[in-house]
């Protein structure tokens, strides 16, 4: 094809590249590759881009082209009797139709019979519109005006479109052939001299090389290791959380949540097939912890009910990371002498919720444990404000809530400038006596804890309305590689 235009060019002094697709019978993107490969081989033509204006039938003015215009049709439809209007307006593009008719004189509207009927108004017509866009079907002269266009363009019988070629000419290094274009100056061209009688490739220097392969790092990763920073500034030290899978006793039973509790049943979590049972507890605690479910102890009365050993050794998917805290607390106990400590874990849990805006079925949770002599919910606040000052959050509120190991107890919310709501960060509270004492603790010690969610803090400082657009398989990859490496809050 390059070829091709070449000899053309070498018998005609210029060309356009839409007349070449004529001449070579084909398509004229194909004529348009060929001349980009000519120009890679130098200036062996010239090519001056030009662009005109083609007016081109739609769908339905081909449609008009073919069977009429929706007033011709209207006007035919009529008989010499007339017609009830409701009747006529049963037609194809009636609407259209009527109105151009009556404005062109064609019909008219006898209000003397009851119902009125439309009739025609003239003998016979010339059904123009059919005939220009034959015409310009044809490519032939039509004689549009302005005014005329503007209609055709209003009801949708024409479209404008720009055609894109090139008129070419002879360049200054003009060849009937192409001469490959040397792309490396080689040890072998420098030794023989052969580089002198060489064409080099020229080298575009304004081209952009090639971005270099590499990670990405998640928002949500981000906002963990800006968690994780914070907490050990305010002197926590981090407790281990990889395990996954936990039993039912330190997921629920040692944290004083009775075995009947909604959140134990299949349809709040998920619980594990193969190994479905655990067997090795602390017994001496396990005892302890089933006298306090069954008939209290420590100043309360427990829940009194029937405490079964195979419900305590159930598997499952952990539902939170107190479960982690109940852990360590315990281990905390064993210890002679007790030691004030701050502890803290980010790690995923998992929950069977319906998925929403807000809510998924895997998701990270922030855990804060401080143990210490005589804490009340004055220091959990305070806590809470300094940890979220940190974070540029400063818009929070506390509601009182229940739960089964905490008391008192307190959820805490924060504002969604994007969603423009109050939305749930996580849950908080003062461990119950019934959960710390059986472990060994003293009394006069006092456990705060609080557990977040990170992807909520996250949604707040990256703009997100919905977390399925941060986590999932709806995630967009680009928005992570284009996810700013700090954020500037102004």
């Amino acid at each position: 094809m390059a070829e091709r235009i070449l000899k053309y060019l070498s018998e005609n002094s210029e060309v356009n590249t839409l007349k070449l697709a004529e001449v070579f019978k084909e398509d004229h993107q194909k004529v348009i590759g060929a001349l980009k490969s000519i120009q890679a081989n130098g200036d062996l033509v010239s090519a001056e881009p030009v662009s005109d204006k083609q007016i081109e039938l739609t769908t339905e003015g081909k449609l008009v082209a073919k069977a009429g215009s929706h007033e011709a049709n209207i006007y035919n439809a009529v008989p010499e009797a007339g017609i009830s209007q409701a009747e006529l307006m049963k037609l194809p593009n009636a609407k259209v139709g009527f109105s151009k008719a009556m404005s062109n004189g064609w019909v008219l509207v006898d209000k003397s019979v009851n119902p009125p009927l439309v009739k025609k108004k003239v003998a016979e017509i010339k059904d123009l519109v059919q005939d220009q866009l034959k015409l310009l079907q044809a490519g032939q002269p039509t004689g549009l005006s302005d005014k005329e266009k503007a209609d055709y363009k209003k009801r949708k019988l024409i479209q404008e479109s720009i055609i894109k070629s090139f008129v070419l000419r002879k360049g200054p290094d003009f060849s009937l052939t192409l001469n490959k274009l040397e792309t490396d100056l080689t040890t072998e061209m420098l030794a023989s001299g052969s580089w002198k009688s060489l064409k080099f490739k020229e080298y575009n220097l304004d081209a952009l090389g090639v971005p270099p392969s590499s990670g990405f790092l998640h928002p949500l990763l981000k906002v963990r290791t800006e968690f994780r920073q914070i907490f050990l500034e305010m002197g926590f030290s981090e407790m281990p959380t990889n395990n996954y899978v936990e039993n039912s006793f330190w997921n629920f039973d040692a944290l004083f949540q009775p075995q009947q509790h909604p959140a134990r049943d299949a349809h709040d979590t998920f619980f594990v097939s193969e190994p479905q049972f655990s067997h090795k507890f602390p017994e001496d605690y396990l005892q302890r912890v089933k006298t306090v479910h069954r008939k209290g102890g420590y100043g309360s009365q427990g829940y009194g009910y029937h405490w079964q050993y195979k419900e305590t050794q159930k598997n499952l998917l952990r539902t939170h990371t107190t479960a982690v805290s109940a852990r360590m607390l315990y281990k905390l106990a064993q210890q002679k002498e007790f030691k004030p400590t701050k502890l803290f874990s980010i790690d995923k849990v998992f929950r069977n919720e319906t998925l929403d805006a807000t809510h998924l079925a895997e998701f990270h949770q922030v855990e804060g444990v401080i143990a210490d002599y005589n804490l009340t919910l004055g220091d959990l606040i305070g806590v809470f404000a300094e940890f979220f000052k940190k974070l540029g959050i400063t818009e929070l509120e506390f509601k009182p809530a229940y739960n089964p190991y905490t008391e008192p107890s307190m959820e805490i919310f924060c504002f969604h400038p994007g969603l423009g709501k109050w939305i749930e960060l996580g849950n908080s509270g003062i461990f119950r006596p019934e959960m710390l004492l059986p472990m060994g603790l003293p009394r006069n010690v006092t456990v705060i804890a609080w557990g977040l969610s990170l992807e909520r803090p996250t949604m707040i400082k990256y703009g997100f309305n919905n977390i399925r657009d941060l986590v999932g398989p709806k995630v967009d990859l680009e928005m992570i590689q284009k996810s700013p490496v700090c954020r500037l809050n102004k």
